[in-house]
């Protein structure tokens, strides 16, 4: 479904790679974890993966579709949730919806079931008349999972997508990746909380100065330790210059 080959970024100014020489083959299905400190390269990857940002070498490649070719028809099949939603403040969240569910082509039926399931599962019904201005953080993250979600993507890439929900919306998106998965979704991640990513993740990538340093299957990279004691063994003293 994802295919990162050789990926390298340098941002201009910069004589150093943000992201340098990385490659990941995300399958139809898989929940795919990505983590490192901050300043890791994971954001510049996610955004690469995107089309938001520029990247001089490498290949990505969405659903068999060369992303530099033909973007639009890679971003047709993908959602983004960023860590911090930048929405349109002067909307209701309900108009907001529908401006998503309009750009992708969204049924009147199907955008309908999906707005009345997932409002309804993170408590947000109530509030989709209101405009987002007056939303609170968490209800913002709600907002723009409900909205990556309206037109049923094939790819989900989630920048710490925890970040600002309770416990039951923690929980209840959990539950959303891994039903989505069961239906041949593939899920790209990156967060920092390590217990959340060894419980949910089929496979995991650790990403240390802009280069992978570990990546497979949840067993294969921690073996019979946890994966907070790999990571801090892999990563020991890179939180100090980041």
């Amino acid at each position: 479904m994802l295919k990162i080959e050789h990926l390298s970024k340098t941002y201009e100014g910069s004589d150093k790679k943000a992201v340098d020489d990385l490659s990941l083959h995300i399958l139809p299905g898989e929940i795919y974890g990505f983590i490192g400190h901050n300043g890791a390269g994971k954001t510049t990857t996610i955004k690469s993966v995107t089309g938001l940002l520029p990247f001089e070498e490498g290949e990505i490649t969405i659903n068999g579709v060369d992303l530099k070719k033909d973007p639009i028809a890679c971003k047709k099949v993908i959602a983004y949730i960023p860590d911090n939603p930048d929405l349109y403040a002067f909307m209701t969240g309900i108009k907001y919806l529908n401006f998503i569910a309009d750009i992708f082509g969204v049924s009147a039926d199907d955008r309908q079931e999906r707005i009345r399931r997932y409002a309804g599962m993170f408590e947000l019904t109530d509030s989709l008349n209101e405009t987002i201005s007056a939303y609170s953080h968490g209800m913002k993250q709600k907002l723009a999972v409900i909205a990556a979600l309206i037109h049923d993507p094939k790819l989900i890439i989630m920048d710490e997508p925890f970040v600002g929900l309770d416990p039951k919306a923690s929980f209840l998106l959990k539950e959303i990746m891994r039903e989505k998965c069961k239906e041949g979704c593939s899920i790209f991640f990156s967060t920092h909380v390590l217990e959340v990513a060894e419980k949910l993740c089929d496979k995991v990538a650790i990403i240390r100065g802009g280069k992978l340093i570990r990546n497979g299957t949840m067993e294969e990279v921690k073996g019979d330790e946890s994966l907070e004691d790999i990571f801090l063994e892999l990563t020991d003293g890179e939180a100090a210059t980041c």
